[in-house]
């Protein structure tokens, strides 16, 4: 498993992998305006390799472009299927290359996303490939599906219990990228997790109303924030682009087939956690805003990310103290 970060790596992974496609290649579209990778996409057909589309019914600029991109896509020999309309924001955005590796990606196939910050995975699970190929010809039949693998959240089908037992298991630290956290089922398990010590920094936003929460928020300064990410206690992950509250089908909602996550583990988390290799167009670190100011000291232990110093009374420079002299005590006695 690989990390893509945008706007590091840009679209070369995916023109790459295109181009060394032999018989196969599978794409999920929401909106797309690449030309480098529609002309590597013309290219793989050319060379006899099956290229098939499913691209979104509609998206929130209308359906004229979506159109336009299906006739040029038929003329170039892709084969095109449509999502069904009651799909009202079929938001995945998937790309598998000869049904043994998968990108499930958190950005669009377009300039503005892929200049964002955002992330994408490169899968070559054979289980999560297959079951990602299930979904697909599913998708384009318009038939039911019923996920089979662990790590491939689904939505409706299993994305908000899956998401929501995530959340739960946190013991120590939560780390999320996000636009706008608006859902107030997961804010309110979150709320409770930071009353008892859980540790939660945003990079993007939050609705007001949740403002005391006792998180730490921060916008991202610098970048077009375009994903939805979350890495559990350092070690755990959550990538894919929407957390919405579930309404009905017809209300674009985490109810719809617009959501499509994966889990990660380990390395592949503490990578997501890390800073990107290339810093934003203007140097940025967060600074991240307690939720109970207590002074300068506080909150520079806060951007710092160590420990939060003790009161004057009883304060960490009088404890080292305590323990130099104890020290020394027994350096003597020795």
């Amino acid at each position: 498993m690989k990390l893509i970060t945008q706007p590091d790596e840009g679209i070369q992974p995916l023109i790459t992998a295109v181009k060394r496609a032999k018989r196969r290649i599978n794409i999920v579209i929401f909106r797309f305006d690449l030309d480098d990778l529609e002309d590597a996409l013309a290219a793989a057909v050319k060379r006899g390799v099956e290229v098939v589309a499913l691209i979104a019914n509609t998206n929130s600029g209308g359906e004229q472009s979506l159109r336009k991109l299906e006739q040029r896509m038929l003329k170039k020999g892709i084969t095109v299927n449509r999502t069904d309309e009651d799909m009202v924001r079929y938001h995945g955005k998937v790309l598998i290359v000869d049904r043994r590796q998968a990108f499930i990606l958190g950005f669009n196939y377009t300039d503005q996303d892929v200049e964002s910050r955002s992330f994408g995975v490169v899968v070559k699970s054979t289980r999560v490939v297959k079951d990602l190929l299930r979904l697909f010809d599913s998708d384009a039949c318009r038939t039911d599906y019923t996920p089979r693998v662990g790590d491939l959240v689904i939505s409706p089908e299993s994305a908000r219990s899956r998401l929501y037992r995530f959340l739960r298991k946190t013991r120590t630290t939560l780390d999320i990228y996000d636009p706008k956290v608006a859902d107030d089922e997961m804010l309110a398990l979150l709320e409770k997790k930071a009353a008892r010590g859980v540790r939660i920094r945003i990079i993007g936003g939050l609705e007001k109303k949740w403002a005391k929460a006792g998180f730490e928020v921060q916008k991202l300064r610098g970048l077009r924030l375009h994903v939805r990410a979350i890495v559990r206690d350092g070690r755990r992950a959550f990538i894919g682009r929407r957390l919405e509250a579930r309404h009905s089908r017809r209300q674009i909602p985490l109810s719809t087939r617009a959501r499509l996550l994966l889990l990660l583990n380990g390395s592949d988390a503490v990578q997501l956690n890390r800073r990107p290799s290339r810093p934003p167009r203007r140097p940025w670190r967060p600074r991240w805003r307690s939720p109970q100011r207590r002074g300068p000291a506080h909150a520079a232990a806060f951007r710092s990310g160590a420990p939060r110093p003790r009161s004057p009374q009883g304060g960490a420079a009088e404890h080292h103290s305590r323990r130099r002299d104890r020290g020394d005590a027994a350096s003597s006695q020795a």
